[in-house]
């Protein structure tokens, strides 16, 4: 079992979930749901305060069974809440998933950039991993550009790799390894 660990650069802190942030997750998705919703359906119109605590109330399971390692993204200097981010999908081949997502009010400020660095270390040094990949939506911008930031490979496109929203969507393939941030 991997440790629970808190990550920083000083700039943000990724630390994992507790039941403290049910609230703080709540506001922070209600704020970006115009934003977010298109790319993610978890955070949709109608979104209420119980998807919340469910979500951080399975945090400890996934966890500790080892098939999800999800961090809240906060601002070290005040305790802020800035959005969310984690491994996922891991398989055998010590590969898995990287995604984020970083409340409206607090874009375009390198909070997402910054915690996909931190986590693909976290992924490489305390899971083990080879590959960390991040699948994003072709029309998803910004997404791609934290990708490049964060210094991720642009792989390709795969064809209908994501399912939501009941149809299949194109995404732009990108990688990590750890020659890439070690």
């Amino acid at each position: 079992m991997v440790n629970k660990v808190e990550l920083t650069d000083g700039f943000i802190l990724l630390r994992p979930y507790q039941l403290s942030d049910v609230e703080r997750l709540y506001e922070a998705a209600s704020e970006s749901i115009p934003e977010v919703s298109v790319w993610m359906e978890w955070c949709h119109p109608g979104y209420v305060i119980e998807e919340s605590h469910e979500f951080v109330a399975k945090q400890d399971s996934a966890w500790g069974q080892g098939t999800d390692y999800n961090f809240t993204i906060v601002d070290p200097s005040d305790d802020s809440y800035l959005g969310g981010c984690g491994i996922n999908q891991l398989s055998k081949n010590r590969s898995a998933n990287l995604g984020y997502w970083v409340r409206t009010s607090r874009t375009k400020q390198g909070v997402a950039t910054a915690a996909t660095r931190l986590l693909a270390l976290f992924g490489f040094e305390e899971l083990g991993l080879q590959r960390i990949e991040l699948t994003v939506a072709i029309a998803n911008r910004a997404s791609q550009r934290v990708a490049e930031k964060a210094g991720a490979t642009r792989e390709g496109i795969l064809r209908n790799r994501l399912f939501y929203y009941d149809r299949p969507h194109d995404v732009v393939m990108f990688s990590l390894i750890p020659q890439d941030l070690l």
